[in-house]
């Protein structure tokens, strides 16, 4: 019985064991097969190179250019220390710091491993002479990102670098690898998937112990798109030699087409240390600096803009029937609100409205900024764009900020005065925006209330751009604009206007001056908006100073801008 009982579980293993192998070979078969496919290729990425990038003439921004890495495979390596002490010997450094950086790079032993990135020509032709000794090293030709005109535009274009775990995480899915190189900061970030090239790769089978058997195939990498900007390189330079050391921005545009000619920030830098390992004190010493080089004024900086949030302020007065261009406000040089002097830097008398914008008369705002309301006046401000962001492709665009009572008792639980209503009125206490937000502004007054979405990109891989780029148009009473741009014109030709330096034979420029405080002890910011009609297209455009004390050097510099662009005959 017992002998039985044996046979019988002996069957029934036998019979388990032929069910288990039939569903594993027939039914599980095309599974494990696929798995073992899978353990024996593996993929061994090559990267893309990046697309050019130009201005609107052609002239090289950014490109790639020939560099030489070395590399090394693990598996082909046959005396490690006399490896290592032939490329110390090459590279004048220490074999101890290679081993570790093969160490950290090393991952299979078939991959070739990355030990020196971009060395001299006349390195690569040593070890590509000496390969006959040291069979696992190879001299790869790789393209670097290369920024011909240094630190001209740096701040459009931003820079490039390894992709970070951050950024890794987020865009694996789209193709991106963890030796990747992606775009930070300008356009180099905003428009990465134009410009990045599209990864290749080897196809590599391996033996059980990973090692390379045979190369199975090849993908090439391929490069990116070539993207061309709005700017003018020619324009750009002059721009930013007229600033010079100065912290502030130069913004011009096409007020038509919303094209940005220039979009100067300074200081600057020079976006190739990002590429050079040696120069890390450099880059060091870049992020400290508290000039804030990486900075780009022109739009990841809000400022209070003074005496140009006018503009808005008689927009708004003449649409919203509390004054027609006539009506007559007496200064007396000031204005008392209960025994607080809010001052004005124009002489005591009445003023019109073309008189107020000409002689920039702060009493003129106060009064009308009363009439108004800060209610009206915030509605009147974001129908122009300020508070709020262009949408221009550049990434790190700040909002600025339009305040209101309401947003000023949710914030800080505090209630409104007639004080803030007064600041308010004359572009200071809460007020704060960026240099593109008011050329933005003064695009719109010049357009007659049309509004243009401000762009850098002019065309992709060659084909430009199908947009339209005109926007909406504000529901602002007939003559209201003809009646501010008068005001902004006598600002210029009229003798005592304030910017009556800009009164260039040959050149049509209006707009208006701002000197805003700033913090306690620190000089204040210089304001220029204003727009230049040419004879195909009208400009809008911007000089700030921060800190740059009157909006008196700020009409300086853009006198010397225009004088040196008609005399070159480039507007």
């Amino acid at each position: 019985m017992r002998i039985k009982t044996i046979y019988t579980l002996i069957i029934i293993g036998f019979i388990t064991l032929i069910l288990g192998l039939a569903y594993m070979q027939m039914i599980r078969g095309p599974y494990y097969h696929k798995l073992s496919a899978n353990n024996r290729i593996r993929i061994v990425p090559l990267e893309g190179y990046r697309g050019k990038i130009t201005d609107r003439n052609g002239v090289v921004l950014a490109e790639n250019r020939i560099s030489y890495d070395v590399m090394v495979t693990p598996q082909d390596i046959a005396d490690k220390d006399r490896l290592f002490h032939f490329l110390s010997d090459v590279f004048q450094t220490d074999a101890n710091k290679l081993k570790q950086t093969y160490r950290n790079k090393k991952f299979t032993p078939f991959a070739p491993v990355i030990l020196v990135e971009d060395i001299d020509k006349a390195k690569a032709i040593v070890i590509e002479e000496n390969r006959f000794l040291y069979p696992s090293i190879a001299v790869h030709t790789n393209f670097k990102r290369y920024y011909p005109q240094k630190n001209l535009a740096t701040h459009i274009l931003g820079y490039v670098g390894k992709i970070n775990r951050a950024k890794y995480e987020r865009y694996q899915e789209y193709g991106y690898s963890q030796q990747s190189n992606i775009g930070y900061s300008g356009v180099e970030e905003y428009y990465d998937s134009y410009l990045k090239g599209e990864q290749g790769g080897q196809q590599v089978e391996v033996n059980s112990r990973g090692q390379q058997v045979r190369i199975l195939s090849i993908k090439e990498p391929s490069q990116g798109q070539d993207i061309q900007l709005t700017i003018d390189t020619h324009i750009q330079k002059i721009a930013e030699e007229l600033l010079g050391e100065k912290r502030g921005s130069i913004v011009m545009m096409n007020a038509d087409s919303g094209e940005v000619l220039v979009m100067a920030s300074t200081p600057g830098y020079d976006p190739n240390i990002f590429l050079d390992k040696t120069k890390s004190r450099q880059l060091t010493a870049l992020f400290q600096n508290k000039r804030a080089p990486m900075l780009n004024r022109a739009v990841s900086a809000a400022y209070p803009p003074g005496s140009v949030f006018k503009v808005p302020m008689a927009i708004a007065g003449l649409d919203a029937k509390k004054i027609t261009a006539e009506s007559l406000i007496e200064s007396k040089g000031f204005y008392d609100l209960g025994g607080i002097r809010f001052g004005c830097t124009a002489p005591p008398g009445q003023y019109n409205l073309t008189k107020s914008l000409a002689h920039s008369c702060n009493v003129y705002y106060y009064k009308l900024g009363l009439m108004l309301g800060p209610d009206m006046i915030n509605t009147y401000a974001r129908q122009f764009g300020l508070g709020a962001k262009t949408h221009i492709d550049l990434p790190h665009e700040k909002e600025g900020h339009v305040p209101s009572p309401r947003a000023r008792m949710l914030k800080y639980r505090k209630r409104w005065y007639k004080g803030h209503t007064l600041n308010f009125s004359i572009g200071q206490g809460d007020v704060l925006t960026t240099p593109l937000q008011l050329v933005n502004m003064m695009a719109t007054v010049v357009n007659d209330g049309q509004t243009v979405q401000p762009h850098l990109l002019k065309s992709v891989a060659g084909e430009d751009i199908k947009k339209n780029y005109k926007g909406k148009q504000l529901r602002i009473k007939d003559g209201v604009f003809d009646s501010v741009k008068k005001g902004l014109r006598a600002a210029v030709d009229d003798y005592a206007g304030t910017a009556h330096f800009l009164d260039l034979p040959g050149l049509y420029i209006a707009g208006k001056t701002g000197t805003a405080q700033s913090a306690p002890n620190k000089d204040h910011h210089a304001w220029f908006v204003g727009y230049l009609k040419g004879e195909n297209a009208n400009f809008a455009f911007c000089v700030f100073l921060e800190h740059g004390g009157s909006s008196h050097n700020a009409t300086l510099i853009a006198r010397q801008m225009f004088m040196e662009l008609r005399d070159k005959k480039m507007l």
